[in-house]
């Protein structure tokens, strides 16, 4: 028969000991498996790599789309496991805290009943920081947790890998209601064109709307009433176009290809890439990349630019 603990302090120890030792043992069989399992995904992109004919360009494709599959899930499974050891270890301080706090009520309640050991106000001060301090931590490994599985960030790895595969990354632009335009003066300075910032860009696309608004009247809503604007608020909506900070969407992409007489492709995570104004052919690409879940407030633009070479490493 086991032996009896000698005191309660040495009960609640035992106790501890025994938790973390079993949450041990749950880690080690997560890891296991999620080590198999990534081991396994490695070898499966080697072997595919390997399998690759010269001259088969088809196979190539076909080799190189399953190769894209398996390393999305090869980041997908070890972006799981740095989240469950987070997890685990937010588990075992939990328990360790909960311990901590049987000992510091008998600790109290001794103090208390003798006047001479009681606890001062400082200390009591400094406890109660630490436990705030600890519930904090706690919070932070959960949220970002959330943070790895959100939409957020599922959606922007998945446009990072569209761009990797073209030697490209996302260059960001701020969130202020201009996030196209600048988005594509940003486009224009790379290919090297004569530099138009948001201003002058808003104002082009103003005018070209007022210009052809018989074009473009059938296919803007009023957000307030779902009914197509009036002559008068296509107007003011022109307005709004040149003078705020209105955000800019499908129709003004439309309205930026023709006035830069160049297609402009947009890049985003899920249905793939699209291309507005690929009647134009005359070498000139821009290339933007659109997030639905980036923030809060709304859909937002970036650009794109090159990856630099101490970046690849």
């Amino acid at each position: 028969m086991e032996e009896a603990s000698s005191t309660e302090e040495d009960l609640i120890q035992k106790h501890k000991k025994e938790k973390k030792d079993l949450q041990g043992i749950i880690c080690s069989k997560i890891y296991k498996v999620l080590a198999d399992l990534c081991f396994f995904i490695t070898a499966q992109i080697q072997t595919l790599k390997k399998s690759i004919c010269k001259g088969d360009k088809k196979k190539k494709k076909e080799v190189t789309e399953e190769i894209v599959h398996l390393e999305a899930a090869l980041d997908k499974q070890q972006s799981e496991e740095l989240v469950r050891w987070k997890l685990s270890q937010a588990r075992i301080n939990e328990n360790e805290e909960k311990c901590e706090g049987i000992l510091t009520d008998e600790i109290f309640q001794d103090r208390f009943a003798d006047p001479s050991q009681r606890i001062s106000k400082a200390q009591k001060r400094r406890e109660k920081k630490a436990i705030a301090e600890k519930e904090r931590n706690q919070r932070i490994i959960e949220q970002e947790a959330l943070n790895v599985f959100g939409k957020r960030n599922v959606e922007t790895q998945a446009i990072r890998k569209i761009l990797h595969d073209r030697n490209l990354m996302i260059y960001d632009i701020p969130s202020d209601g201009h996030c196209l335009y600048n988005a594509v003066a940003h486009q224009l300075k790379l290919l090297g064109d004569m530099p138009l910032g948001p201003k002058e860009l808003r104002a082009k696309t103003a005018l070209y709307l007022r210009e052809n608004m018989n074009d473009f009247l059938p296919f803007i809503i009023n957000p307030n009433s779902d009914d197509l604007l009036s002559p008068e608020q296509y107007a003011k909506y022109c307005d709004d176009v040149a003078e705020t900070s209105a955000w800019g969407g499908a129709v003004e992409l439309q309205v930026l290809s023709h006035i830069l007489k160049c297609p402009i492709e947009v890049i985003q995570a899920a249905g793939g890439p699209y291309i507005v104004g690929d009647q134009y052919n005359n070498g000139r690409k821009v290339t933007v990349t659109y997030h639905r879940h980036m923030y809060e407030l709304g859909a937002h633009y970036n650009s794109v630019a090159k990856i630099a070479k101490e970046d690849e490493c």
